[in-house]
């Protein structure tokens, strides 16, 4: 099942505005699709959203 932009802040509170919860979201569900791994994919996505933070 993929993941919807609402799913980020259950999984990350560091995705706490749109933008950043659906490029959560597309992160995790390109990931998942890549590798089938769900954790593997949560924490890629939540990868992601730390990095464009501390870019900011």
């Amino acid at each position: 099942m993929p993941w919807k932009a609402e799913d980020a802040y259950s999984h990350t509170h560091k995705a706490n505005t749109r933008s950043l919860q659906e490029l959560w979201a597309k992160v995790a569900n390109e990931a998942l699709a890549r590798t089938g791994d769900e954790g593997r994919a949560i924490r890629e996505a939540n990868a992601v959203v730390a990095r464009q933070l501390d870019q900011r």
